[in-house]
């Protein structure tokens, strides 16, 4: 009798098994993991809202079809690359200056991660030095011996700024690195603790900690050498100069005190990364809903506004994903291999070796250099975007 009930029991749930299999199969997602960077930084503001388009907009077939694209909190682009190489995450948020030593395995890299892509360049990271007027510093060179805060541990920042430094003839050990928030790093240099700090946000928008040191104390903007910011636009793909204007678009000035437009540096766009392994298929599909849904995504977020075809694939120092150059080849508008480095000596768009007066125009005459100025170009159209950096 058990035999009898068991083989009854077996068919049916043998007959049951498609009916709980199709049920099981409509609410079955495909995790996709972005990593951003620590909370109150713009990395996850940014994360979220591209996510949102997404998940706004999954596929409705092939491999990756109904999607769940989940933001992760990490400590930034260091952690976000380590994670992907181990497949951890689909996607993440780089600075272009951490992802090109990365990729390389140089600024500090343990080894080379030779299988990070880029998928889009977003907003350009403008970064510069400021210090108190008692502190005798007016120049970058002037940092020699200074004890400066670069930023928060573990967030990479010194592989941007310690060429800066030693472009201008300040050797790394010759300073005194203190790693601190940005907000703590306002109230050091105002206790007397620092004697400059380095700040980095949007171009063309006010730098709250900025804005903030200047309500405390009397503040100086340390100059960058014309000459050493050419040089590094010329040796680095992801540098490039860039103006603070004096007056905002209502004609107020940008800062009290500032009289005339300061010449500071892009110091590497915000991207989207992958890892070499994520599928082609992920990746093209992950630009294409974000790219032709641009105008959502700049809804939720004005880091939209570069995923436009002047600006999202342009190569900035690192190898774009093959899923990524699928789309782009398709995508009107775009310039021919936007995503490949130029050629040496190749002359870019733009006034050629470009100048501190006019930096929307400095793409370089190298082969480090982008072939487009557009990214500079379109720094005023996504002030708003980035800021502070991560």
């Amino acid at each position: 009798m058990k035999t009898l009930r068991a083989r009854r029991c077996a068919a049916v749930l043998a007959l049951l098994a498609p009916v709980f299999a199709a049920g099981c199969g409509q609410n079955e997602y495909h995790f996709v993991s972005m990593g951003t960077a620590p909370v109150g930084g713009t990395f996850p503001v940014m994360g979220n809202a591209m996510a949102e388009v997404l998940n706004e907009h999954p596929p409705n077939e092939g491999d990756w079809a109904d999607w769940k694209v989940q933001t992760k909190g990490t400590k930034g682009t260091q952690e976000n690359i380590r994670r992907l190489s181990h497949n951890e995450f689909e996607l993440g948020l780089s600075n272009a200056a951490i992802s090109y030593f990365a990729y390389r395995g140089e600024g500090g890299w343990e080894k080379p991660y030779e299988g990070v892509r880029a998928v889009a360049t977003l907003a350009p990271l403008v970064g510069l030095f400021i210090t108190r007027p008692d502190t005798g510093i007016k120049e970058v060179a002037d940092l020699k011996g200074k004890r400066v805060v670069i930023g928060p541990a573990g967030a990479g920042f010194e592989m941007f700024v310690r060429p800066i430094l030693e472009e201008h003839g300040v050797p790394w050990e010759s300073i005194t690195v203190l790693n601190d928030p940005q907000s703590i790093a306002v109230d050091r240099l105002g206790d007397g603790a620092a004697d400059a700090i380095f700040l980095g946000g949007a171009a063309n928008t006010r730098h709250p900690s900025i804005t903030q040191a200047i309500g405390t104390f009397d503040v100086v903007f340390v100059k960058y050498n014309p000459e050493a910011q050419q040089r590094l636009t010329a040796k680095y793909p992801f540098y490039r100069i860039m103006k603070i204007p004096a007056v905002d678009e209502e004609g107020k000035p940008m800062y009290a005190g500032m009289t005339e437009d300061f010449s500071a540096m892009n110091v590497g766009n915000a991207q989207i990364i992958a890892y070499e392994s994520t599928p082609k298929e992920l990746i093209r599909q992950i630009v294409e809903t974000l790219c032709t849904n641009q105008e959502e995504v700049i809804k939720k977020h004005p880091i939209g506004k570069a995923l436009a075809p002047p600006i999202a694939p342009n190569y900035v120092g690192i190898p774009f994903h093959e899923g990524a150059i699928e789309f782009y080849r398709t995508w009107k508008g775009v310039r021919p291999n936007a995503w490949e480095p130029p050629s040496p000596g190749a002359t870019t768009a733009g006034s050629p070796g470009g100048s501190p007066d006019k930096p929307a125009q400095t793409a370089q005459t190298s082969g480090h250099a982008t072939s487009s100025s557009a990214i500079a170009d379109a720094a005023e159209e996504i002030a708003p975007a980035v800021s502070p950096l991560e």
